[in-house]
């Protein structure tokens, strides 16, 4: 199975549709198989990320928000979209490998490094 993350730096990119990066991760028997792959988009398209997530055979889209259009289209091809995602993508990848990931998750932040000393 493969999965497909939208990202924004670390974290999970608020809008499908103004994504520019995702990290795609292929998953065998419950752990990742193999070095995950980040691939950087030439700018931000809906249309170009669902075309991305079929030709890589994805199984599952972990997103931030996502148009309703796009979201029935990637049902419809029969891939799985868990949306309204906010935190660490490592986090709602951990989280849906092992099939805990629900949509509208508010995901644990990551310390604010800025403020330790």
């Amino acid at each position: 199975m493969k999965i497909l993350i939208t990202l924004q730096n670390n974290d999970i990119a608020p809008r499908f549709d103004l994504t520019t990066e995702v990290l795609i991760a292929r998953i065998t028997r419950g752990k990742i198989s193999g070095a995950p792959r980040t691939i950087l988009l030439p700018g931000p398209s809906s249309d170009e990320l669902c075309s991305l997530a079929i030709k890589e055979e994805v199984a599952l889209v972990i997103c931030g928000g996502i148009e309703d259009a796009h979201f029935q289209y990637l049902i419809w091809k029969k891939i799985e979209v868990i949306d309204r995602i906010i935190g660490p993508a490592e986090e709602a990848l951990a989280l849906a490998m092992v099939k805990k990931l629900q949509s509208g998750a508010i995901l644990r932040t990551r310390p604010d490094r800025s403020t330790t000393p």
